[in-house]
C-alpha cells in the first residue's frame, strides 16, 4: 500500500430537518461540491413534482410495488410522511459502503431511527433546524412548491419532527446557507478521518514504521 493511500470504509449522512429549514438544498450543495459523497435516491408512492426525474429524484413506485419491497426486506428505512410511503433500497447502499463511497440521506426522523437500527456504525446524523418557526413558515411559502393547505400541514408537524433533534449526533441552525453548508462539510470531512473508518490504517503504520 502506498504510504499516501489508506483505504476507508465509506458512512451514511444523514441530513433530517422540518420540512422547509433546508435540509434538501443543503443535500443538493454537498453532493455538487464533493464527488466522494453520492445522494441515496430513495423510492416513493407520491407522484413526481414538476421537473422531478424518476431513478434521479426518486424511484416513483405504486402503493402495492412499495408492499413488496418490504416484505422482501429490500428497504433499509421506510416510513409514511405526509399520506406518502418513502423508503431507501438496501443493495446500493451496501455496495457503496463497501466501495469507500459515503451516502447522504435526505429523510425523517422516522428513517434516521431505522438507520439507527441498521447501520448504527456506518451512520452520522445532523438535524437542521431553523432559526425561527416564522422563518420557516416563511420559507416555505416562498417555496411556492406546495398549496397552503399543505403548507399548514407541514408548519402543523414542525414542531413534533424538532422534538426529535437530541437523537442526533450534530445540530446545526440554518441562519445562513453560506455558513451551514460550510458546518456540513466540517462534519464529513472529520468523521472520514475517525479512525474506526480508516480501514487498514494498521498496515500503513507499520510501513511508516519499518520504514517503507
Amino acid at each position: 500500500m502506498p504510504l499516501d493511500e489508506v483505504q476507508r470504509r465509506g458512512m451514511l449522512l444523514v441530513l433530517s430537518s422540518p420540512s422547509g429549514a433546508g435540509k434538501s438544498t443543503l443535500a443538493k450543495m454537498l453532493i455538487d461540491s464533493d464527488p466522494n459523497i453520492s445522494m441515496s435516491v430513495s423510492v416513493t408512492t407520491r407522484p413526481p413534482r414538476p421537473g422531478e426525474v424518476d431513478g434521479q429524484d426518486y424511484h416513483f413506485v405504486s402503493t402495492d410495488d412499495f408492499g413488496l419491497m418490504v416484505n422482501r426486506q429490500e428497504l433499509l428505512e421506510h416510513a409514511k410522511v405526509f399520506d406518502h410511503h418513502y423508503g431507501t433500497p438496501r443493495g446500493p447502499v451496501e455496495n457503496a459502503l463497501a466501495n469507500g463511497q459515503d451516502v447522504l440521506f435526505d429523510i425523517d426522523w422516522q428513517g434516521a431511527q431505522q438507520l439507527t437500527e441498521a447501520a448504527r456504525d456506518d451512520l452520522v446524523k445532523v438535524f437542521i433546524l431553523p432559526p425561527s418557526k416564522q422563518e420557516l413558515e416563511k420559507r416555505l411559502l416562498e417555496r411556492a412548491q406546495d398549496p397552503i393547505d399543505v403548507v399548514q400541514s407541514r408548519m402543523a408537524k414542525a414542531n413534533n419532527e424538532i422534538s426529535h433533534w437530541a437523537e442526533y449526533d450534530y445540530i446545526i441552525i440554518n441562519r445562513e446557507l453560506s455558513e451551514a453548508i460550510l458546518q456540513v462539510t466540517s462534519i464529513l470531512d472529520a468523521e472520514r478521518l475517525k479512525r474506526t473508518r480508516q480501514t487498514h490504517l494498521s498496515d500503513f503504520v507499520k510501513q511508516i514504521q519499518e520504514g517503507l
